[in-house]
């Protein structure tokens, strides 16, 4: 019998792997390398060559398998059809050579992550793997097949609309109305957030990755007084620390090597109309009180230039208590108290009781419209019962983006269990969950088991096509009997 082939593990380089070049965790790449056998690592990078060069030195310390990293630079780490290009074309690559095939999923974005499995199940037939703190490196079997000649809705798709789909861009033209919601909280958020658009004030979004901040701020700037001027929106926390002053205030020509012409930064080209200052609380210390200058004064400095004065309706978001990060030194309580006069706390998806299936008939809804091959799309009872056991870590934007791989994978116009499933992707929190219940306040421990069983049988009766033998089994219990009784108590059909 033929030995079978050591396979080459391929995948994206994430920020964490580049982190862990710092000290602490080994991060995904690393992990996967030391528990399992593989040829040989081929990475693609589409961080600057700098940190690349940083991270392959120390990686290739830490490890005896050969090494093959390519640089791929890419206009955003979310455009979906770059990135099928560039994987596409390396797996055809590796492929031509005969070599045997091992995907790592886990570093990279939801998008990186999708055209791996579309790739894998399809063009090149790979064998997964995920790593995570919890749970270490594992083997990952997705549970559906496609052929390669019918790949059931995405073969209808064009690539433009593959990749627009995939940005899921919150719109130019947002308004209060496209924010989806029968919950009361949020009914009171949007009712406030409809005062302050008039009064032209400072305002502060609070909320979890994917909670709709950026909605918040373009639906404030469009219903305001300045709707017909820039909305200018930018990510403080993905800025380099080298370029930040460069970014957020411009530089003239010469001011420093690579400054090839005169550049606006981001309060020039926001100037008359709203600012939108991305993940707020990421801001160094240094960069805090150059930032409170411009607001106090509204002047600002571009590199190697002279004094400009700028006229901006500042909004800011962050995920951070920023609270905290003052009373520990960690954020000028000057600066906060400068933004913090509109203050909105957006809830995560979780607390917002009868949100859910409505905003998924609202985003399958907007999905059809992005594209006629995804029209009617319609989940099902089996299907929303998934929807509604997941905890939906990443809020609207993970129910969007795993809304948006079930339609590509559904065969008909019904998006059934497995189809949810299979999109459905379980990342580790780093929560104890023991720790973020108050109980000196009383806790209803029969509902938190209930909330933290329901979701695992339900998909172990999912993985088993509702076998409650095999399902009882997958999930450690004595009995069919005994899965029968925990459904019955937890009430799930």
């Amino acid at each position: 019998m033929a030995k079978e082939k050591t396979p080459v593990l391929v995948c994206w380089i994430g920020g964490n792997d580049l982190k862990a070049a710092t000290g602490g965790l080994p991060g995904p790449i690393l992990s996967a390398l030391r528990a399992a056998e593989f040829a040989r690592a081929e990475l693609l990078c589409s961080y600057p060559r700098t940190e690349l060069e940083t991270y392959q030195t120390w990686l290739a310390a830490q490890t005896s398998v050969p090494l093959a990293v390519t640089q791929v630079p890419l206009t955003s780490p979310v455009d979906f059809a770059e990135i099928y290009e560039a994987a596409d074309q390396h797996l055809r690559q590796l492929q031509s050579t005969g070599e045997s095939l091992a995907i790592l999923l886990s570093p990279g974005t939801a998008a990186m992550q999708a055209v791996w499995i579309l790739l894998g199940k399809t063009r090149y037939p790979a064998i997964f793997y995920q790593s995570s703190l919890e749970q270490g490196v594992q083997q990952v079997d997705i549970p559906f097949e496609i052929a390669a000649e019918y790949v059931p809705a995405a073969s209808e798709i064009s690539t433009v609309s593959l990749s627009n789909i995939a940005l899921q861009a919150t719109p130019v033209n947002a308004a209060f109305d496209n924010i989806i919601t029968r919950n009361k909280n949020m009914l009171l958020l949007k009712q406030q957030a409809q005062v302050l658009a008039q009064k032209l004030v400072p305002v502060l979004v609070y909320g979890e990755t994917g909670t709709g901040k950026e909605l918040f701020a373009r639906a404030i700037h469009n219903a305001g007084p300045r709707s017909d001027k820039p909305f200018v929106a930018v990510n403080c926390g993905a800025i380099p620390p080298e370029l930040i002053d460069s970014t957020l205030f411009g530089h003239k020509k010469g001011a420093f090597t690579g400054a090839i012409a005169d550049r606006p930064g981001v309060f020039q080209q926001a100037d008359g109309g709203t600012l939108f200052l991305d993940e707020f609380g990421e801001l160094a210390a240094d960069v805090q009180v150059r930032l409170l200058r411009v607001l106090q004064e509204g002047v600002c400095t571009p590199v190697g230039g002279i004094e400009q004065r700028v006229d901006v309706r500042l909004i800011a978001a962050t995920h951070r208590n920023l609270m905290v990060e003052v009373a520990e030194g960690r954020f000028r309580e000057d600066l906060f108290y400068r933004v913090a006069v509109g203050v909105l706390h957006l809830p995560p998806l979780r607390q917002r009781e009868g949100d859910l299936l409505l905003l998924c008939d609202a985003l399958l809804a907007a999905l059809g419209q992005q594209d006629t091959s995804l029209s009617g799309k319609k989940v099902s009872p089996d299907a929303k019962n998934i929807i509604l056991g997941h905890a939906w870590p990443g809020n609207v934007r993970e129910l969007q983006a795993t809304l948006v791989r079930a339609a590509l994978w559904c065969h008909g116009d019904t998006i059934e269990l497995q189809d949810m499933v299979g999109a459905l992707f379980e990342i580790p929190s780093g929560t104890d969950g023991a720790t973020a219940v108050d109980v000196a306040q009383g806790v209803d421990i029969q509902k938190l088991m209930g909330e933290f069983v329901r979701p695992y049988l339900q998909h172990a009766l999912a993985q088993t096509a509702g076998n409650k033998t095999r399902a009882a089994r997958l999930l450690g219990l004595k009995s069919q009997q005994t899965l029968s009784n925990w459904m019955e108590k937890y009430d799930i059909d």
